[in-house]
């Protein structure tokens, strides 16, 4: 049987960016980050490796400190839903189709849905949700989040929120991982997803 959650494992370990708390980690065996290479003219020249080379994906004892990361695991992300435009920023929205609530309006209408049958599943207060769909509000990417799974966005639908609300996948954090993990997979099941929350201990998310 499939097990998504050592799928996701493995993803993390690949993807996960946060070098600073994965060096910490108890028998964590730091690679060696210099090297010396021949350059076109036969001299011998030395170079960092990237900080990719710190993942945990290349530790032989990736699975123990895995579970030892996720023990310290909390989520401190910020748990508001949304944040006011400046009214500067609601004026110069009404000269440009790359703002949210313009693009989040063509995609409900590209999938047949009103905005209030897009609130089913987002624990967000109807005031609220027609501010962001009215432009006066700015959705966090903790809705934008919640919202990815309550609406089964695409990869290229999520992105395409992100992109107008300045917002961007963050390997460096873990929600932001497993997020993206879940979406490229088109994990919806909400019994998947929640699993997957558990283990990492994932939280301040607006789903109902």
């Amino acid at each position: 049987m499939y097990d998504f959650i050592a799928d996701l494992d493995e993803f993390f370990c690949e993807k996960y960016e946060n070098y600073d708390k994965i060096c910490t980690l108890d028998g964590y065996k730091m690679p060696t980050m210099q090297a010396t290479k021949i350059d076109d003219f036969g001299r011998e020249v030395g170079y960092t490796l990237p900080k990719t080379e710190m993942r945990l994906a290349l530790q032989a004892k990736k699975t123990e400190l895995l579970a030892q990361l996720k023990k310290g695991m909390v989520d401190k992300s910020f748990s508001f839903s949304f944040t006011p435009y400046k009214w500067t920023e609601r004026i110069s929205h009404l000269f440009t189709p790359h703002v949210f609530h313009k693009t989040f309006k063509q995609m409900l209408d590209a999938n047949k849905l009103t905005k209030d049958e897009a609130r089913s599943g987002l624990a967000v207060r109807r005031e609220v949700w027609d501010g962001i769909c009215g432009g006066k509000f700015a959705p966090t990417k903790n809705l934008l989040f919640s919202m990815a799974f309550a609406l089964q966005l695409s990869m290229d639908e999520m992105k395409k929120l992100m992109w107008v609300t300045y917002e961007k996948f963050d390997f460096a954090e873990v929600k932001d991982v497993v997020v993206y993990y879940l979406l490229e997979q088109g994990i919806y099941t909400m019994d998947k997803v929640q699993a997957a929350f558990k283990e990492y201990k994932i939280e301040n998310l607006f789903l109902e």
